[in-house]
């Protein structure tokens, strides 16, 4: 053969492997596109673009639709351990996406975001195409992230059949502009991205009324339009002493440290812990707990004729909580200010009578970020400082379990969020975990936080260190009888507000994240189902 013959082979055979991969893809294509018409009834798959053990919102979806007779998909990263509640339904399947190689973070960004993002769709969408036998009835996608996931599921949408529900927790473009600014081009094109892959679906759920009116507004959403409050499930509740003994039990290794165990009261497990104790045989239960550690604690045989429960403590410290994923967004140098101001303040009423002195206080904040080292060096240097060391202020940061996460809240005095909303439209859904357990919190106000905090109702709104450090002085003083703290506590016991309440009062409700749900989302489901009369 000649030479000349061989080079017209090499072109032939490079267009004939293009046209047998692009004849490879339209089959695949088609064959996916013949369904589309037919997809199970009673079906979900969810997607979250990110750990699926650290999205609440969306593990709570997955088992609602479950409990609910679909057939449910949860689509996403593994990481954390999901929700024991949610790994025990045998309708859910958890399809765990892959993540990029790990040698593609040593790559330069510019090399290495693309292709993170090539891998991201191409996992996607296989995973809704392929892993997924038959087309889902309805496909829930997380927002933000919006890219790549909402062009995904457009396309997917239209190749099976399925519906969409866009599940709007924020909007994606303002959390960039935060990094880069308004103006910067990537963060127009996020935009405009958002917005035109995210216009249209058969619904959007919104967590605020603030963001369904800013969208339908601003986009013209199409679709079913409903705000679905996020509300925390039925294992949120207010700890028993029982619990939180148990709780403390477990986390007392992470309590050990030198500077803890010096500020903490003594305890000698497993009979106390620094928050609750067992009462000796034979005392009353009423008995003060503080005197009772002059007893030799060993003497609470389970062998007694009569075993006490568990008390919380007179003598503990004040236990307040915060959540954070130490991300800019989330200023904790704002509380650290908080907390040294507190401690200046302790130190001034620390030879007024008892009821006007401030108690100890821990403050436990929980989550993982960027920025988590760098704030706690800086709290290690404020508790160890020579001279100057904090005498009634002590932070820790924990990363707490699923099942213990709850504990937390429940045994709690008094929570802190710092959540800064950056398209002011979300709420923190740390609130409704605390509210859940009904723990009083001091939030750091934006626009529309009053659809979920009621001001003076149900917690206190600040806005700087300043007025922070104030309400936790308020709320503090006399504790553990601190009649302000009580006073917001009583929100969380009262089913409908008595005649004569303010309007604040009158407008807070609450209830159970099924209740919610059932009440918002069956009807949605069910629109168009012609098979059942009900779920």
């Amino acid at each position: 053969m000649s030479h000349a013959a061989s080079a017209d082979v090499t072109p032939s055979l490079g267009v004939a492997v293009k046209l047998l991969v692009i004849s490879a893809l339209i089959y695949v294509l088609w064959r996916a596109y013949s369904a589309r018409s037919r997809p199970e009834l009673r079906t979900v798959a969810i997607l979250v673009l990110g750990d699926i053990g650290r999205s609440p919102r969306m593990m709570y979806h997955a088992e609602s639709f479950a409990t609910n007779g679909f057939l449910t998909y949860l689509v996403g990263y593994g990481g954390s351990k999901p929700i024991p509640s949610l790994l025990s339904l045998p309708r859910v399947r958890i399809l765990p996406l892959h993540e990029p190689p790990s040698h593609w973070r040593r790559l330069p960004f510019i090399i290495s975001g693309p292709l993170k993002v090539l891998n991201q769709i191409v996992e996607i969408f296989h995973t809704l195409v392929v892993h997924i036998p038959h087309p889902p009835e309805f496909i829930m996608v997380q927002n933000p992230p919006s890219i790549p996931t909402l062009a995904i599921v457009w396309l997917v949408s239209r190749i099976r059949g399925s519906k969409v529900i866009i599940d709007w927790h924020n909007l994606g473009y303002s959390i960039l502009a935060l990094k880069l600014g308004d103006r910067h081009p990537f963060v127009r094109v996020a935009k405009w991205f958002e917005r035109y892959f995210g216009r249209y679906a058969y619904a959007h759920l919104f967590v605020t009324n603030a963001m369904k009116e800013f969208l339908i507004k601003e986009w013209d959403l199409q679709g079913h339009k409903v705000v679905l409050h996020d509300r925390p499930p039925e294992r949120f509740h207010r700890a028993s002493p029982s619990e939180t003994h148990e709780l403390f039990q477990v986390l007392l290794p992470k309590l050990s440290s030198a500077a803890l165990t010096s500020f903490l009261p003594t305890s000698k497990p497993p009979y106390s812990t620094p928050f609750t104790y067992i009462p000796p045989s034979g005392r009353s239960s009423a008995a003060d707990p503080a005197s009772n550690f002059g007893l030799d604690m060993n003497d609470l045989s389970p062998l007694s004729e009569s075993i006490s429960m568990p008390q919380l403590r007179s003598d503990r410290t004040a236990l307040l909580v915060s959540s954070t994923s130490w991300t800019p967004d989330e200023d904790f140098g704002l509380l650290l200010e908080a907390l040294k101001r507190y401690e200046l303040r302790a130190r001034e009423c620390e030879s007024k009578p008892a009821g006007e002195r401030l108690p100890k206080v821990l403050m436990v904040v929980t989550g993982k970020g960027p920025l988590r080292q760098q704030y706690m060096n800086e709290v290690e240097h404020l508790q160890a400082a020579e001279g100057e060391q904090w005498r009634f202020v002590r932070c820790v940061s924990l990363w707490l379990e699923a099942k213990d996460y709850p504990l937390l809240l429940g045994s709690a005095d008094l929570g802190v969020s710092l959540h800064s909303s950056s398209s002011a439209l979300d709420l923190p859904m740390k609130i409704v975990d605390m509210f859940g357990c009904g723990l009083p919190v001091c939030a750091l106000g934006f626009a529309c936080l009053d659809e979920l905090v009621k001001d003076g109702v149900n917690g206190l709104v600040f806005h700087n260190a300043e007025e922070l450090a104030t309400q936790l002085e308020s709320l503090l003083r006399g504790f553990p009888s601190a009649p302000a703290l009580s006073a917001l506590r009583t929100s969380f016991r009262r089913v409908t507000p008595p005649a004569g309440t303010s309007t604040g009062a009158r407008d807070w409700e609450w209830g159970t994240w099924a209740e919610n749900w059932n009440h918002t989302m069956r009807p949605l489901l069910l629109h168009d189902v012609a098979t059942e009369a009900s779920l």
